[in-house]
C-alpha cells in the first residue's frame, strides 16, 4: 500500500488527549463571571476560558487574544502559502528572507533544541512531505523518497541573522515544520494578550497543551491527566495557578495499519513516524522549559527522555510508552484523585 491514498479509522481525539481542563459545571451553568470560547486553531480546537466581571472587557480580550494567535499562525504555517514559513521554502537555496520577531524566537528555539536534543528534534523535518496524516487522506510515504528527502533534513542548514531579523534555508527543496515549537509559544501569545488587558484569571487548552494563570472563582485550575492506557479514565488531577500543562502524543493526527500507528511527529533520521513513545505531558511552570521537548522525547524514547528530565529542574513528566506507563516522583505527588 504504500504511496497509496487509505480510508482507515482514526482514533477518537477527544479520548486521546492526554491533558483535559476541568471545569465545574455549576461554573459553567451559572455563568456571571466566567466565560468559554472556541474555535478551531493551529489544527486543533482551541478553548479560551476567562473569569473576570465586566463582561465587556471579557469579550474585548477573547477577541483580542484570537486575533493575535491567529495572527501567529498564520505566519507560522507550512500550509498557507502566504505564511513567512512558506516563503522560506519557496526561496530555499538562494536568498535569505525576512522574519518578524516571534518567528525568529522560534526558529532559534528550535536550533538550540536541536542541539540539546542531539538532533531528536529537527524543524527542518518538513523537507519529509508525502505523508497524509489527515482524516480521509491517509497517505504512506514511499521509502525511496524518504531516503531522497533525509538529505534535505538539517537544522544546521537553517541560517538565521538575528540582527537582521532573516532566515535563509541552504538547500533547494528544503521545508520548515513548526509544528513541535510554534504551538505553545502562540498559545502562550494568546494568554499574555488577555493579560495585557487586565484580564488575570485565564485558561487556554489547545488540544491538549494547557497553560493557565489566576484562579476559576478563588480556586486553582483543575487540569486531569489521562491514562494512555485507558483514554477514558484520568491518573490524576492537577491543581494549578499558572504554569503549563504539554501533552505530545501519537493520537493526534495518523492512522492504525497492520498493527502499527503511523502519526504525524516524524523522526529526523529517517522520516518515520516515532516509535519511542506513545504518549507523554510536561508539567512546569514556565513554556520556555518544555516547549518542543515533546517532539524529542517522542522520538528517543523513555530512557533518554528521562536522562533529560534528570537535568531538567522544576519540570515533571509523564511517559507512556511499550515498557509501561513512568510518572516523576514531583508528579506523583502533586497528583490528586478525580
Amino acid at each position: 500500500m504504500s504511496g497509496q491514498m487509505m480510508m482507515l479509522r482514526r482514533r477518537p481525539l477527544v479520548l486521546g488527549l492526554l491533558a483535559v481542563a476541568l471545569l465545574p459545571r455549576q461554573v459553567m451553568a451559572n455563568g456571571g463571571s466566567v466565560q468559554r470560547a472556541s474555535a478551531p486553531l493551529l489544527g486543533t480546537q482551541v478553548d479560551i476560558t476567562v473569569s473576570h466581571p465586566d463582561a465587556d472587557l471579557r469579550r474585548q480580550a477573547l477577541g483580542a487574544a484570537w486575533r493575535e494567535m491567529l495572527r501567529q499562525s498564520e505566519m507560522m504555517s507550512r500550509y498557507r502559502s502566504a505564511s513567512q514559513v512558506s516563503a522560506l521554502a519557496r526561496a530555499a537555496g538562494t536568498a535569505a528572507v525576512p522574519v518578524a520577531p516571534e518567528l525568529m524566537q522560534v526558529l532559534l528555539a528550535g536550533q538550540q533544541l536541536a542541539r540539546d536534543s542531539e538532533g531528536h528534534f529537527d524543524l527542518t523535518v518538513g523537507a519529509y512531505a508525502d505523508w497524509g496524516f489527515e482524516p480521509g487522506q491517509a497517505h504512506m510515504a514511499e521509502a525511496s523518497a524518504l531516503r531522497r528527502q533525509q538529505r534535505l533534513v538539517d537544522y544546521r542548514d537553517l541560517q538565521l541573522d538575528s540582527a537582521t531579523l532573516s532566515a535563509r534555508l541552504r538547500r533547494p527543496g528544503m521545508r520548515l515544520d513548526l509544528g513541535g515549537i510554534a504551538k505553545l509559544p502562540i498559545l502562550q501569545a494568546g494568554l499574555r494578550s488577555l493579560q495585557s488587558m487586565g484580564i488575570r484569571d485565564a485558561l487556554i487548552n489547545g488540544g491538549g497543551d494547557v497553560l493557565c494563570s489566576g484562579q476559576l472563582q478563588g480556586r486553582d485550575w483543575r487540569i486531569g491527566l489521562r491514562d494512555p492506557r485507558e483514554p477514558a479514565q484520568l491518573l490524576g488531577v492537577l491543581s494549578l495557578s499558572g504554569g503549563v500543562v504539554a501533552a505530545s502524543g501519537d493520537y493526534e493526527r495518523g492512522f492504525d495499519l497492520g498493527g502499527r500507528r503511523y502519526h504525524h511527529i516524524l523522526d529526523p533520521r529517517n522520516g518515520q513516524p516515532s516509535q519511542g513513545l506513545q504518549g507523554l505531558a510536561l508539567v512546569a511552570r514556565d513554556v520556555e522549559a518544555v516547549n518542543g521537548w515533546g517532539a524529542a522525547m517522542m522520538v528517543a524514547g523513555a530512557p533518554m527522555a528521562r536522562r533529560w528530565l534528570a537535568a531538567m529542574p522544576g519540570v515533571e513528566a509523564m511517559l507512556a510508552g511499550p515498557q509501561g506507563l513512568w510518572l516523576s516522583p514531583g508528579l506523583r505527588g502533586r497528583l490528586a484523585s478525580a
